[in-house]
């Protein structure tokens, strides 16, 4: 999962871009990266870390311009290393720059008819450079001099056509102008606003509302499955919806974990969805536990939050919060490796013992995905002296890996996977463990927004809106990215840098340049 903002204004972007990137750090934090375009030329910075970490003054007075976009990372596909930082560059045609969210499923089969058939040279291994390429070389082979709006539709039109998975996309053309698209499914999301400045507008596109916000735009729309946003650098705006094959059927673990509370995506406010995700939940605990003897609600901080309130409105017990959170250390979830989580849960979290002491308590987090979380947290709440721990889950388990960008690739990492409920509540150490309904997750979700009627539910459901995902495709995966396949290549990294410094001397892995100069 990632982040990705473009924006086209009457006056200097470097900021608006910065605190955009800061608002959607919680989709990825491995690294971050700015483009911009001005009088003086393509301007960028990228680099791994934190978007406080990656931007300091001497970085941002340089990134001018009116005109950019910005990027935040969440490895899926490719390393976890500074050279795979976005935005990606190409040279031709025009000078191109591209921030991706999501995850292509025909990366494979693309980068070989890159390299073989379109004769086009990748750097790297991340499924964003390839899809970089893709739309280049299907605007190259359409427009000579400086493109029409109509051949960068048809150009994207025909990326669609070749690119399979999901995907939110914003491009800088250099003296041209931002464009943005999103797959024909609308797996991953992608808003747009406009701005009132002086005579004229400036628009912005992002991953989420809540970016709109806080640069005060007005939230026009969500881009539509497979439609086409370009706003040229003087602030004219252009759109066309795909003329192929659409089918919205956005991810529903953006409600569940990813989106931002004060978010609304696909014309759903997170928070809405959220509070009925409680309220089904609680549903789920009177059917399930009728006699149940909890004294105390208590959320897993934070995406939580808002579903355990119903939870414990709805039971009639009390809600308290009885972990402090340590805000300095990022999400689990996206933390590289499996000893990484673990050991970050006790460095994160830290229970009152006040609130747990001789009580039966009950847990609610927002899902739960390896199981590593959940079991140090359980941990953690006997150790304060609660009596029992009932754990429940607003999600139902997921058994299956996310191919559209989510990092639940590996599906022997999966705890749900193969597994029954009671084995589930047996290996995290809980007393009991509840699921949400997969129905009821999506009554939740979809409730005020008739016109979506299905959602991506491949990770709790098995089933792939794309229709290309097949067995075989998942196996290779796994052994690509999981745990143990990480590591390996974490430490061939760390050898290699080695080797070269003891010939070459220290090199900084970051980028800060004019592009192309």
């Amino acid at each position: 999962m990632c982040g990705v903002v473009g924006i086209v204004s009457q006056r200097p972007v470097n900021q608006a871009i910065y605190d955009a990137l800061t608002v959607l750090q919680h989709r990825g934090q491995d690294a971050a990266g700015i483009v911009t375009w001005g009088e003086d030329g393509l301007r960028q910075r990228k680099s791994n870390g934190l978007v406080r970490d990656v931007f300091r003054h001497r970085h941002m007075l340089r990134l001018t311009g009116n005109v950019g976009i910005g990027h935040i990372r969440y490895p899926t596909a490719g390393d976890s290393r500074a050279a795979e930082a976005q935005p990606f560059y190409v040279n031709s045609p025009y000078g191109i720059c591209l921030g991706h969210n999501g995850n292509l499923t025909n990366y494979d089969e693309l980068a070989e008819m890159l390299t073989k058939e379109d004769r086009r040279h990748l750097n790297t291994g991340s499924d964003s450079e390839v899809l970089l390429n893709v739309f280049a070389h299907e605007l190259q082979t359409r427009a000579n001099g400086n493109p029409t709006a109509e051949q960068i539709f048809d150009a994207v039109e025909a990326v669609h056509r070749r690119c399979k998975g999901g995907y939110a996309v914003v491009a800088l053309m250099v003296g041209i102008g931002v464009v943005a698209f999103r797959d024909p499914h609308g797996i991953r999301p992608l808003v747009l606003g406009e701005r009132q400045a002086g005579e004229g507008t400036d628009y912005i596109v992002a991953s989420e509302s809540v970016a709109l916000d806080v640069l005060q735009f007005e939230r026009l729309r969500d881009v539509r499955p497979g439609e086409t946003v370009f706003i040229e650098n003087k602030g004219v705006l252009h759109s066309r919806e795909y003329r192929g094959e659409t089918r919205h059927t956005p991810c529903i673990f953006e409600f569940v974990y990813f989106a931002r509370p004060d978010s609304i995506l696909d014309d759903l406010s997170v928070y809405k969805t959220r509070l009925r995700m409680g309220e089904q939940l609680a549903g789920k605990i009177v059917r399930d536990f009728p006699d149940h003897d909890i004294d105390v609600v208590i959320p897993i901080p934070d995406t939580s939050r808002t579903s355990a309130a119903q939870v414990a409105y709805h039971l009639g017990v009390k809600y308290r919060e009885g972990f402090i959170k340590n805000r300095y250390i990022g999400r689990t979830f996206i933390m590289p490796g499996q000893a990484e989580r673990a050991k970050s849960v006790r460095y994160k979290l830290n229970a009152i013992d006040l609130e747990f002491r001789g009580k039966n308590v009950l847990l609610v987090d927002d899902s739960i995905v390896r199981g590593t979380t959940s079991r140090q947290i359980i941990k953690l709440a006997r150790e304060a002296g609660a009596r029992r721990v009932y754990f429940a889950s607003a999600a139902p388990p997921v058994r299956h890996p996310n191919v559209y960008g989510i990092d639940m690739p590996a599906v022997t990492e999966l705890i749900a996977n193969g597994r029954s409920v009671e084995e589930i509540e047996k290996l995290i150490g809980a007393d009991r463990l509840i699921y949400q309904d997969l129905h009821g997750l999506i009554r939740s979700v979809r409730h005020d927004n008739s016109s979506i009627t299905e959602f991506d539910t491949s990770c709790f459901s098995g089933e792939y809106v794309t229709g290309d995902v097949t067995d075989e495709y998942l196996h290779e995966i796994e052994q690509r990215r999981n745990d143990a396949e990480k590591q390996r290549r974490k430490g061939k990294r760390k050898g290699k840098r080695k080797d070269r410094a003891a010939i070459d001397g220290p090199a900084a892995e970051s980028t800060d340049a004019a592009v192309g100069m």
